[in-house]
């Protein structure tokens, strides 16, 4: 697979160190005479290209300090570019993008071919304001606080330091006095933190909303929308999705739990009751090593399709993935495009479980449509919106549960990871819908304390949560719960995404189980799209529709609990 892309207007062996490095090219770019389309085209693809060298040297800074939060000269590295670089770039990247909008030559250029690219650059003038360069670079350190103060929990349990990621798997230990006693290991681990996080996050929350405030709107939240490029649906659609959510997967979930409480014969349900197996079967340990993960993944694509595995095996060649957990780094998982090389790189946190499973084939989902996309000049259009992205790996968790015996050779088992994973779409749904209702209603009042916003938090989690489960003696567990969702820390709003694209992928499964050759064939084509295109129109050629009305949620939920009631 031919991967590295070819430079025409950096030198070959072209490096950013500092600002100095890239000051020539943005000045050249800026001055350039333009006399005619074509050399207006090559001027944009001239800056795409500088673009591209940019976004892959943050992204090399960004994956080493996440692998290594504990390294202090790769975060000096990566706080030098987000304090000393890209403060730069961005009145640059302004000045750039009005002069391809005020070019007499852009009127002569492909409207189809442009549409998103030139939507996106007006979308940036509207929202850049000179004042927040500051702030956004601010920002950008701060949220890195989050995973150095997360990486640093751990847990010691029977003689071992755990990871709280490893320390999850005695969540399914078949003993409850286990469970409870690992439960309350880690809360009291998270508490220690509590007072860290909420006081970085006050700090994130000031500032993001000082962003909004220059840039005259009313609040982080519409401002966010914004930038997010959210052009085919509203806040309201989201409200909507919240209420729908409400009504249909909320009675799932707690269906779900009272078959558990019934199951395991429990007079109290309590949080941890909420992962062991009611069959009362050990964990499910689908891989022993990282290593083992990664060539039955690959395994698992190439049965799925050919070149879904050729990706995978390309990444391990150049060794573009970090998939066992650690002491010292970063929680959470990721697929960071590399938008030079068109190889992306892989970061997460495995410790044997079936959830690492489902982690590998989302991450490499991003994976293949990063693949699917590489030959784009253009890098908007490798840029897809998150309802795009979230699409590619959603889909890939559910159609790649064919070749899941990779895995699991015991056919019991088999079921047990396709039930988990049809349980765990529709807890994440709720979930979803309860952290984006959270973060619409603290964004639109930041002045509000911890309290107040602790007080939001446990109102909305008893409306999504289905009240099965008995936090009695455990109130202030739920109130902090929100910290242990990354997104809320570093990427705000970036999440009712997921909720949007797990339709679109219970889509795409759907159609998979009823001729799986013609659904691979539309889902690599509508991911080959990349943003080339509408969200909608991405999704028209999934053969899907995207679509969050009342009525289409309530049709999926019908279909789940279908597939789910057949595994038993």
């Amino acid at each position: 697979m031919n991967t590295l892309s070819k430079r025409n207007y950096l030198p070959q062996k072209f490096d950013i160190t500092t600002w100095n490095d890239l000051e020539p090219l943005y000045k050249e770019l800026l001055n350039r005479n333009i006399t005619s389309k074509t050399e207006l085209e090559k001027w944009i693809l001239d800056i795409n290209e500088v673009e591209a060298a940019v976004s892959e040297n943050f992204a090399w800074r960004y994956i080493k300090q996440s692998c290594d939060t504990e390294n202090k000269e790769l975060n000096q590295q990566y706080d030098f570019f987000v304090t000393e670089i890209e403060p730069q770039i961005a009145p640059w990247a302004d000045k750039l993008n009005k002069k391809l909008v005020q070019s007499e030559w852009a009127q002569h250029l492909d409207e189809k071919k442009y549409f998103t690219y030139l939507r996106s650059v007006k979308n940036h003038i509207e929202l850049f304001r000179k004042k927040n360069v500051p702030l956004h670079s601010q920002i950008a350190t701060k949220t890195q606080q989050y995973g150095a103060i997360t990486s640093k929990q751990t847990i010691s349990y029977q003689g071992q330091e755990l990871t709280l990621q490893q320390a999850a798997l005695h969540l399914k230990n078949t003993d409850r006095k286990v469970r409870e006693e690992v439960y309350a290991l880690i809360q009291n681990r998270k508490k220690k933190d509590e007072e860290a996080l909420n006081k970085l996050f006050e700090e994130l929350l000031a500032l993001r909303h000082q962003v909004a405030i220059n840039a005259d709107f009313k609040n982080y939240r519409d401002y966010k929308h914004k930038e997010l490029g959210r052009f085919d649906y509203t806040k309201e659609d989201c409200f909507s999705f919240h209420q729908s959510i409400k009504k249909y997967f909320v009675p799932l979930s707690k269906a779900i739990d009272e078959r558990r409480k019934k199951e395991l014969n429990l007079s109290a349900y309590r949080p941890w009751d909420t992962e062991v197996d009611i069959g009362n079967h050990k964990p499910l340990h689908p891989f022993a090593t990282a290593d083992e993960l990664l060539e039955k993944s690959i395994e698992c694509f190439t049965k799925t399709d050919a070149y879904f595995g050729e990706c995978l095996s390309t990444m391990q060649t150049m060794k573009h993935l970090d998939l066992a957990s650690r002491k010292g780094k970063a929680p959470g998982g990721y697929n960071y495009p590399l938008y030079e090389s068109g190889v992306p790189f892989i970061f997460m946190n495995a410790v044997g479980l079936q959830r690492d499973v489902v982690t590998m084939v989302h991450e490499g989902g991003h994976a293949v449509h990063a693949f699917l996309t590489k030959d784009y000049k253009i890098n908007e259009f490798k840029s897809v919106p998150s309802e795009v992205a979230e699409l590619a790996s959603m889909s890939m968790e559910l159609i790649s549960m064919k070749r899941w015996d990779v895995f699991y050779t015991d056919k019991e088992d088999l079921n047990r990871a396709k039930k988990e994973q049809l349980e765990k779409i529709i807890k994440t749904l709720c979930w979803i819908a309860c952290v984006d209702a959270y973060q619409q209603k603290i964004y639109e009042n930041p002045t509000q304390n911890t309290q107040e916003r602790y007080k939001i938090w446990i109102e909305l989690y008893s409306q999504f949560n289905g009240s099965v489960v008995d936090y009695s003696g455990l109130e202030e567990n739920v109130a902090r719960m929100w910290h242990s969702q990354l997104h809320i820390f570093e990427v705000p709003f970036y999440y009712i995404e997921y909720g949007f694209a797990q339709l679109g992928a219970l889509a795409v499964w759907k159609n998979f189980m009823q001729d799986e050759a013609s659904a691979l064939q539309q889902y690599k084509k509508a991911l080959a799209l990349g943003y080339t295109v509408s969200i909608p129109d991405v999704y028209k050629e999934a053969n899907i529709h995207f679509d969050f009305s009342d009525e289409y949620l309530s049709s999926v939920a019908d279909f789940v609990w279908r597939e789910l009631e057949q595994l038993k």
